[in-house]
């Protein structure tokens, strides 16, 4: 590894970016709301694209475009549920969970909301609520961390341990100090290099392979099934696939951004620029992967690494067609993806231990100066706990991100969801579905019931139980009251 080499130049000047982001942060958090929430204060576009980036990690640039080389477009069944998903995530919940929250206490946090709309007192709900987010976030962020380590350690010949750090420093650099705003923010100028990286690829392979009509006449004959949506899957098969979007009312780090919104206004425009970004990346993925199945296979000197690892079409496709410099710039785009979501998920957490556990239940009467450098100490405990996770790469709890995905959407989303349309939905409802939707997912898993991704029944039977249980009983007088001031001031301005 050169240190002239372009790449390592362009990732130097990248990170050396997001951590003067961070510091740019740091000016303007001067309390545990502005710390978690940026203080309520994010614009459409920074609510938009941070939405985006934050969903998004390493898998959107590495994972599916390597899954579409393999098997065609009958993988690209997830994108479409992806995105209807998030569609009806930011039509039902977006701007209704942000007046929902700023009626409930002010919450900072979704136990902290859940707590509040339902008048727990116990604190029951807050604290499974808090719990459910540390274990599965923890999870999420070793799977992050080990994307960014694989990324470095192939691009540099960094040993694995040597790219574990490199990998993690950064995002943990901005997101220690800067907060919640300099994780938006970075989240913006990342989701922006995503953007650029997933619309220049494809239309430079089209390029490099002739254009469109030899393009697909290349793919037909290495397979003519690779343009069948349907290749080798069931009813069952799509379902499930698509079944990943029922996760986007559950995610943490996703509904945090609404939540942070500046107003009720903001929602609709940034739906509009958020919907379009993920359409346009999902878009460039499934053309980088298809596209790549004819570059390869009319240069099959140079495929040998992608033969022996599908998931690198994009990194080989970036090395191969441009400039060290551009190409530089492009696989920044991995570790943009990889950075977005780690720092979203290492403040999630930091907030679950600040706000939910160490402010409610062992300093309650803790200054705002106080909480923020708390929250700060629990980002590097939860990032330390993550990278002794991720300090063994083939860990099998690597292999449960799309369980801790299926386990958020089961276990959160019925609750949001039906919490921001649903006045008459009870505490003890809330509790029902949280504890249901997690253990069908815990269950359904274990026994791999019908083929079906776990997320389904999950959601499914959550909502029945909210439903039920929620009848059993009543809500209180101040419930209804605040429920019917956040849906009048939702009305009112969106």
């Amino acid at each position: 590894m050169s240190v002239s080499n372009p790449t390592l130049i362009t990732f130097v000047i990248y990170i050396a970016a997001m951590v003067l982001i961070g510091f740019m942060a740091y000016r303007s958090t001067n309390n545990l709301s502005d710390y978690i929430l940026g203080g309520r204060s994010l614009g459409s576009v920074v609510t938009a694209l941070s939405a985006g980036a934050s969903d998004m990690s390493g898998w959107l640039l590495m994972g599916l475009p390597g899954a579409i080389y393999m098997s065609g477009l009958s993988e690209s069944w997830i994108a479409i549920g992806l995105i209807i998903g998030a569609y009806l995530n930011w039509l039902f919940v977006a701007g209704r969970l942000r007046v929902q929250t700023e009626h409930n206490g002010d919450a900072l946090t979704l136990p902290d909301y859940f707590s509040s709309r339902f008048e727990d007192k116990s604190g029951l709900l807050r604290i499974i609520s808090a719990v459910v987010i540390l274990v599965f976030f923890t999870i999420y962020c070793a799977s992050g961390i080990v994307a960014g380590a694989r990324l470095f350690e192939s691009t540099f010949g960094m040993s694995y341990e040597t790219a574990l750090w490199a990998g993690a420093a950064a995002t943990i650099a901005y997101t220690f100090v800067g907060g919640f705003l300099a994780v938006s923010w970075t989240d913006t100028v990342q989701a922006t290099l995503m953007i650029f990286a997933l619309l220049l690829t494809p239309i430079i392979v089209l390029l490099a392979t002739g254009g469109i009509d030899t393009t697909f006449l290349a793919i037909e004959a290495q397979d003519p099934s690779n343009f069948d949506m349907l290749k080798n899957t069931t009813f069952i098969g799509v379902i499930s696939l698509m079944g990943w979007g029922l996760g986007y009312f559950g995610q943490p780090h996703i509904l945090a951004r609404f939540m942070a919104a500046d107003s009720v206004k903001s929602i609709a425009k940034a739906r509009r620029i958020s919907m379009t970004w993920m359409i346009l990346c999902l878009g460039g993925t499934v053309a980088v992967g298809f596209f790549g199945i004819a570059y390869f296979s009319a240069n099959p000197a140079v495929a040998m690494p992608v033969s022996e690892n599908h998931e690198r079409v994009f990194i080989e496709l970036a090395k191969i067609l441009f400039n060290p410099w551009v190409a530089g710039v492009l696989l920044s785009a991995i570790l943009a993806a990889v950075m977005s979501t780690l720092s979203c998920q290492l403040l999630v957490c930091s907030s679950a231990l600040t706000e939910d556990f160490y402010k409610t239940f062992l300093r309650k009467s803790a200054s705002q100066v106080e909480l923020v450098w708390v929250g700060r100490a629990m980002v590097l405990l939860v990032a330390l706990i993550a990278i002794g996770l991720a300090a063994n790469p083939n860990n099998r709890v690597l292999g449960l991100v799309s369980y801790a995905w299926a386990g958020f959407g089961a276990a959160f989303g019925p609750v949001v969801l039906i919490s921001v349309i649903w006045k008459d939905m009870t505490r003890n409802g809330a509790l029902a579905g949280i504890l249901v939707g997690a253990i069908t997912v815990i269950v359904w898993k274990h026994f791999e019931l019908l083929g079906l991704y776990e997320i389904i029944p999950g959601f499914i039977f959550a909502s029945l139980a909210i439903y039920i249980v929620s009848k059993m009983g009543e809500p209180t007088k101040g419930m209804l009251q605040r429920f019917a001031a956040a849906e009048a001031d939702f009305r009112l301005n969106k």
